[in-house]
């Protein structure tokens, strides 16, 4: 059968309506592009495919392009088909809801923090990575996989971790997911199960994280955060504390040692755990690393890790290092195959980080990241000199402290300039009353080639 509709190209689904078939095909398209199900620039399948495919006569469908293209909601160029056209509503035509919807523009400059930069994704050095782990990947790879992961990454990642992290970390004991936020969800699901209903958090954070242990039926209280660190001498009853020990986020401090202490007292003497988030100990600038917290203790500590900020978020690669007693709940919780994050991406993750490349990807960002931060520090001080920075020694962003009742203007100028600007409210736990206005500037987020731009358009709105 030389027509089958299975060897065609393109697909199409169209209802016909009307008194006749070419009425009917002609408002069925008009209909598909009107409402926007068809969009601008989208190839159709040629007359005699269509024809085939809907069981009419080739000219039916010639026709009802012919009179499409005329009324101009399609283009037919000889060479390229027939498509939507780039302009689809006719003049004189009434405009769609669909096409009228607002677009918000994006800002000219990001000073997100969070993010790093991401036009410096190391493009070759993953391809090389990924050719390598694709050509000698087993069969079973493109298979469901082991819900914890591929043990190729888990083994690489042990032994990094337990290197630049000071991890004790053991690959049966590592579970991958697809980010911190995935992390959160799983281990809401288990404390949930081990019926722990309250959660102690920083009083400064992403509530994105919080939001997530609160859906799994869990409760937040905000821990007390000064220049020590967050005041775990102050942890009560809870089952499970959230904490980011090696750089505060947003503040920039790192936990002082007798409070680290402290957080690992706390949870041997109740039974809770530890959940610590290290979402960027691998740079640092002006002081020795940060142990992970995790190296106290790890049958009281789960230490979650991702390659969001040294690589890239886009990835949605995470790890979480587990006590010996959840790993099988943390198992069970992300399911019986691992359907989250690609075994492709993990095993060029393995390899990446095996062959060096991921060491020397993170000292090059560390060294341009230094050099940003630096640059930061220069231009406040000749600039905005009553301007008070902290929270440099480490990380990817800067906290800008801000006179009184001038942090929310200062963002809206920022806007007004086509500069994405973030406020210390924005971070703040809804436990805490009252905070002071500041700035959380992520240096690292915009591209070499808008630095310069970014730094400016900051200057300009401070004080």
């Amino acid at each position: 059968m030389t027509d089958s509709w299975a060897t065609f190209g393109v697909d199409l689904h169209l209802e016909l309506t009307g008194p006749g078939l070419r009425v009917g095909l002609t408002d069925a398209l008009r209909q598909a592009v009107r409402t926007g199900r068809l969009a601008p620039g989208t190839r159709l399948p040629s007359s005699r495919t269509l024809a085939v495919d809907l069981g009419v006569a080739r000219n039916t469908v010639a026709d009802a392009y012919a009179e499409l293209v005329a009324e101009g909601w399609l283009t037919a160029r000889q060479g390229s088909g027939t498509r939507v056209a780039l302009r689809t509503v006719p003049r004189g035509e009434p405009k769609p809801a669909a096409v009228r919807r607002s677009r918000r523009s994006a800002p000219e400059y990001n000073l997100r923090p969070g993010l790093p930069d991401l036009a410096s994704f190391p493009r070759a050095e993953w391809l090389r990575a990924a050719r390598k782990a694709l050509t000698a990947a087993p069969h079973e790879a493109f298979g469901y996989g082991d819900p914890r992961g591929r043990s190729e990454l888990r083994t690489v990642l042990a032994d990094y971790l337990a290197r630049a992290r000071g991890v004790h970390a053991d690959p049966d004991r590592i579970v991958v997911c697809a980010g911190f936020a995935h992390a959160m969800m799983l281990m809401g699901k288990v404390l949930r199960g081990r019926r722990v209903r309250d959660v102690a958090v920083e009083s400064y954070g992403l509530d994105l994280h919080w939001n997530l242990l609160v859906d799994a039926g869990l409760r937040t209280r905000a821990l007390p955060l000064d220049g020590f660190g967050s005041r775990t001498n102050e942890l009560r009853r809870e089952g499970a504390v959230l904490m980011t020990p090696a750089h505060q986020f947003p503040m920039g401090v790192p936990l002082h040692p007798d409070r680290r202490t402290a957080a690992v007292d706390w949870a041997r003497s109740t039974g809770g755990v530890i959940l610590e988030d290290d979402y960027d100990g691998e740079f640092r600038y002006d002081r020795q690393p940060v142990g992970a917290l995790q190296g106290l203790d790890p049958e009281r500590v789960v230490y979650c890790g991702t390659a969001s900020k040294s690589i890239a978020p886009g990835l949605r690669l995470g790890w979480l290092v587990l006590p010996g007693s959840m790993v099988a709940e943390v198992t069970e919780a992300k399911g019986n195959s691992d359907w989250m994050s690609s075994s492709l991406e993990q095993l060029t993750l393995a390899e990446f980080i095996a062959s060096g490349a991921y060491d020397r990807h993170v000292r090059s960002m560390r060294l341009r990241y230094r050099r940003r931060r630096d640059q930061l520090v220069q231009a406040l001080a000749e600039r905005a000199p009553g301007i008070r920075v902290s929270g440099i020694a480490a990380g990817l962003h800067a906290v800008l402290e801000l006179p009184p009742g001038t942090e929310q203007s200062v963002v809206q100028a920022a806007a007004w300039q086509g500069l994405a600007l973030y406020g210390g409210s924005q971070f703040r736990h809804a436990d805490v009353r009252d905070g002071r206005d500041m700035l959380v500037v992520g240096y690292a987020t915009p591209s070499d080639s808008a630095w310069a731009g970014a730094l400016e358009a900051l200057c300009r709105v401070l004080p």
